[in-house]
């Protein structure tokens, strides 16, 4: 019955509409396209029948399986779009969104439901028109309604991401059943609006007329990508399948794409538990993210029999942000003095050679490994733009160099220049010893810093931070929990310091005002991990959205990344320019990688190489 009078008031909207003048009679140009670009043209015309980094002919079949990751290790929930609970890994795959991103252009996404999207010059709405055909797994027809559902649903009821990303969105209308128009506030920056909003999942409003949004739930959701859930068993292993049925299997955005037959997520306590299995065939592909284990443990029968295979692919991205996040909402680290003196207290040339074997470099900047980090001192257009908030900034970010980590010995823990630099700085920010050699402000107080983490792997480099805190005179600790504890701490900021990642992406935009602004450092489960809550900030975050070219982009993410590192308000780790993978030699890949991703969604499965490896004695 609920279906029938949804189709019922689609009938009855779209013959509204067609006897009624336009919602909006503006005179205003405008443009439809089959994908849209931040700044410039697209790469791949309308008639484009496969991206370039894909192999059109690839085989369907075989599955593909990972380790399931995630701060929790482990999850309770297939609802990834509220905060209660831990959602599984690869839930993305059940749904289609309105646009996709080309992976080897940085700016420019194409149509996926959306056949066509029509907008103006200044991007204030858009109108997307959706494919025709286009069917939720359940065989109903994919309507501007769910547009409008999961918008206003998202806005009302998601996580604090998606309210914080979705803040701009003024008003959704179902034009007819296929179109839907979307406006934007008329104070938005509305450069990455239209691409941004059309990376979202689109969610079935029928579905939901009888399933609790807001719930976290095991029951598998129903969605329109090209995969099904086919089982899950909570914290251990979860499957998903192709949907033999997919309507958009051949769109040339998806094909060469999504070639494996079922895709599987294996959840393991521990990392050794989980290489352990990888060795013996429990899942078939791995990337190593601990540079100890790549260094020495990849020595294995399987491995030297040439069964698994061992590489080192490019990734062009920025290198992620990787660092102890000071919580900048604790009283203790007010003072950015104390925050630069802590972050002094971590050796990472004595780390790189005695726990990572000389494999990382030390990372100083948000952006690292791209060309929006700030270097030296500020001049040229991005002096001007710091000069507007001079009296709001410290006098040093205009006259030193962009904020670096010191240079330290190898030999030694700690150099003691270091520590005597970090003393000077303690004082001046009222903070001398006491009796027992610990600091203490003029009330009395010692300076306690509590570093909390779910990994195992990081005591090894956090413990000798730590006894370098203590020599400063900081009464440094460190707490270890298990993967749900830490997943709450850090959704409710209960922690001083955290270790967290993030990779920003080639044109940094929405996603900033979740990682450092203002709004989101109270928004509970938001990744503003520092808490930063700053004027400039903010404003230096809108004027990145507003960029209205790659140069200006570029020049306005340089003074947000400098006023940030002046800010003190992490302990940078390290980084490298690769990904570091293994995998069973069961799987066919495209000639070349796309340069903005792993590319493993493009891999398939050989079926000879299979046969070949248990011919052999592997993977019984």
């Amino acid at each position: 019955m609920a279906t029938l009078a949804r189709r019922f008031a689609s009938l009855t909207l779209a013959a509204l509409l067609a006897a009624a003048p336009p919602l909006w009679a503006d005179d205003t140009e405008s443009v439809t396209r089959h994908g849209i670009s931040a700044f410039g043209g697209l790469k791949y015309g309308p008639d484009f029948p496969h991206f370039d980094y894909v192999n059109p002919d690839a085989p369907k079949g075989g599955t593909m399986s990972f380790r399931g990751t995630g701060a929790s290790r482990t999850f309770d929930s297939l609802n990834a779009f509220i905060l209660a609970g831990e959602p599984a890994q690869g839930l993305a795959r059940l749904y289609d969104t309105l646009l996709v991103p080309a992976h080897d252009e940085p700016d420019s996404v194409y149509g996926l439901l959306a056949e066509t999207i029509t907008y103006p010059e200044d991007r204030s709405w858009v109108i997307f028109r959706l494919r025709d055909g286009a069917r939720f797994a359940d065989g109903e027809p994919v309507t501007a309604e769910d547009v409008v559902f999961t918008l206003e649903t998202l806005q009302a009821q998601g996580a604090p991401t998606y309210q914080i990303r979705l803040k701009d969105v003024a008003r959704v209308t179902a034009l007819s059943a296929r179109e839907v128009r979307i406006d934007f506030a008329d104070d938005a920056s509305t450069r990455d609006l239209i691409a941004d909003v059309g990376q979202i999942p689109v969610l079935p409003a029928h579905y939901y007329e009888t399933v609790e949004f807001a719930r976290s739930t095991m029951e598998p959701p129903l969605g329109s990508g090209p995969y099904v859930v086919d089982g899950a068993d909570a914290g251990r292993q979860i499957t998903y399948c192709r949907n033999p049925d997919y309507w958009g299997a051949d769109l040339p955005v998806n094909v060469g794409k999504d070639n494996f037959d079922c895709v599987r997520y294996e959840y393991y306590a521990d990392n050794t538990g989980a290489f352990e299995a990888f060795k013996t065939g429990g899942y078939l592909f791995h990337e190593e993210f601990t540079s100890a284990l790549w260094a020495t443990n990849y020595d294995f029968p399987a491995l030297d029999r040439g069964w698994i295979l061992r590489e080192e692919i490019a990734d062009d991205r920025p290198s992620g942000a990787q660092g102890f996040w000071l919580n900048l909402r604790r009283a203790q680290f007010a003072d950015p003095r104390v925050r630069e003196a802590i972050a002094m207290m971590f050796n990472f040339e004595w780390s790189n050679r005695t726990l990572f074997y000389g494999l990382y470099e030390r990372t100083d900047s948000f952006w690292e490994n791209s060309g929006m980090q700030a270097e030296g001192l500020p001049e040229g257009d991005e002096l001007a733009l710091l000069e507007t908030y001079r009296d709001q900034l410290p006098e040093r970010v205009f006259t030193e160099p962009a904020v670096t980590p010191p240079v330290q010995s190898p030999e030694r823990g700690l150099d003691r220049g270091t520590l005597r630099a970090g003393k000077r700085l303690m004082e001046a920010a009222g903070w001398r010893p006491g009796p027992e050699g610990l600091l203490r402000n003029a009330e009395g107080q010692t300076l306690r810093v509590e570093f909390v983490s779910a990994s195992a792997g990081f005591e090894r480099i956090v413990l000798p931070f730590i006894d370098n805190l203590k020599r400063l005179g900081v009464n440094a600790i460190y707490t270890r929990v298990d993967p749900a504890q830490m997943q709450q701490r850090q959704e409710e900021f209960d922690y001083d310091v955290v270790i967290g990642r993030f990779i920003l992406p080639l044109s940094p935009s929405i996603e900033l005002r979740t990682l450092f602004g203002s709004e989101s450092a109270a928004a509970q489960g938001s990744p503003n991990l520092a808490g930063v809550q700053d004027p400039v900030v903010d404003a230096l975050i809108e004027q990145v959205i507003a960029a209205p070219d790659r140069r200006t982009l570029e020049t306005r993410v340089e003074a947000l990344d400098r006023v940030l590192r002046a800010k003190h308000i992490w302990v940078p780790n390290w980084h490298k320019g690769s990904h570091w993978i293994a995998y069973w030699d069961v799987f066919g890949k495209p000639a070349k990688k796309p340069p903005y991703d792993r590319g493993i969604d493009y891999w398939w499965w050989d079926q000879e190489k299979y046969d070949a490896l248990k011919a052999a004695g592997a993977l019984r």
